[in-house]
């Protein structure tokens, strides 16, 4: 046991490094963590070996795991049904068009400039096809955005975003056979009696020291998520859509959704973004660095051609239609999931693996800046953020959100 001890100390060691330093530069913890899982492999590989941090230990695979099933199910918790059900047209379109369009034009240009086959072309659209939810949290939460229906609006879209990108990696990528029936009917036997079992429970059982909510939660998920590799698909998938609906009564729970993001993104998610940043390979960068750049282009440029027309034909002014677009134009959580399982899978190599990651990183980063720094709708900004915010959720927690005036929300 000393060495499982002495490894999730080091373990441990990288995510306080990564949050000190999402807090001094003030972005992502996500992607800090990232960046420091990439920067220790490159140097403790280098002088120790290339197994000192143990990315492939069970149990630190085992965290991960659970980590992106959570971090996946918070996300989807942080759906508005009230919104969503008034600008559902709005909301869809602008989904749709944010998936489709960067999914089939990052496939193309992976396929016919880059050179991949098939199967890495299109895992490349999947990975390049989401919208940040955590990214575009943080910054509504930041400016005061999320209490006003414009702001509710394209967080929405968001979601619609990513249920696409969530379908496809599961459709195309996982094979259909008689798991996969039996997998699908158990799901939507599940997704079917959440909604009104699970008020139930915590009514009764709620509010307990042994947080009885909580077991209930992960005993659906994991479920769920055993099932859902018994099908050979990915524990994420059916997270993400249970996250969605239970939106109404899970996400609404403030204090259950605090207790819930402690433990994430307190112990959780660093070992799931940490592992995924050590499989970044910088040599592998270094030698192509036209792929990654190109890439991230591919992204935006197909983002922008899908997305910003549809702002323009619901009558959205240019200000929000620009921001509207650069903000459905970032991408971290799912990218990386799509990315990691794409490895994990044998469907990309490393140095693709590497190129799409480092793409999703930037996508996160550059489209973000350009907004805010070109395209905020200031007319549309609440006088004072901190007054009218919502308490912090998950994806703003794991997006390591930064109002204006006070201390940094941790979050995506």
């Amino acid at each position: 046991m000393t060495a499982v001890w002495a490894l999730f100390t080091l373990w441990a060691g990288l995510a306080l490094v990564a949050g000190l330093l999402s807090a001094w530069l003030r972005v992502s913890t996500a992607l800090t963590e990232i960046i420091v899982g990439t920067a220790a492999q490159a140097t403790l590989g280098t002088v120790f070996g290339a197994a000192v941090l143990g990315s492939d230990e069970g149990w630190i695979k085992f965290l991960a795991g659970i980590g992106a099933i959570m971090l996946t199910f918070l996300a989807g918790a942080e759906l508005d049904p009230v919104v969503f059900k008034k600008k559902w047209k709005e909301a869809t379109a602008l989904g749709a068009v944010g998936f489709f369009f960067p999914f089939l034009g990052c496939a193309a240009a992976a396929y016919f400039v880059l050179g991949w086959a098939v199967r890495p072309s299109w895992l490349a659209g999947v990975a390049l096809s989401t919208t940040s939810v955590a990214v575009v949290y943080a910054v509504m939460i930041e400016y005061g955005l999320n209490r006003t229906e414009y702001g509710k609006t394209v967080l929405a879209a968001c979601f619609i975003n990513d249920l696409f990108t969530v379908l496809a990696l599961g459709f195309i990528f996982a094979p259909f056979t008689w798991h996969t029936l039996i997998f699908a009917v158990m799901s939507i036997a599940v997704f079917a009696a959440l909604p009104w079992i699970t008020p139930i429970f915590n009514r009764v059982f709620g509010n307990r020291p042994s947080e009885m909510e909580i077991k209930f939660l992960l005993f659906s998920l994991l479920g769920l998520g055993a099932l859902a590799g018994w099908a050979d698909s990915e524990a994420v998938l059916p997270a993400y859509v249970i996250g969605m609906m239970l939106a109404g009564t899970i996400g609404k729970d403030h204090a259950l959704v605090r207790r819930l993001r402690a433990t994430t993104f307190g112990l959780l998610t660093p070992f799931y973004f940490i592992r995924a940043g050590a499989f970044v390979s910088i040599p592998a960068l270094i030698a192509a660095p036209f792929a990654f750049g190109f890439m991230l282009l591919a992204k935006m440029v197909s983002k922008f051609c899908g997305v910003y027309p549809v702002t323009r034909i619901y009558r959205t002014p240019n200000p929000e239609a620009m921001y509207t677009t650069l903000l459905m134009s970032t991408g971290l959580t799912f990218g990386t999931i799509s990315s990691l399982f794409g490895l994990s899978h044998g469907i990309i190599t490393r140095a693709q693996y590497s190129i799409l990651v480092a793409g999703v990183i930037g996508s996160a980063v550059i489209p973000t800046l350009i907004a805010n720094a070109f395209y905020l709708p200031r007319h549309l900004l609440t006088a004072d953020p901190q007054e009218n915010a919502e308490p912090p959720t998950a994806d703003a927690a794991a997006a390591g959100a930064m109002p204006l005036q006070a201390v940094p929300h941790k979050a995506d």
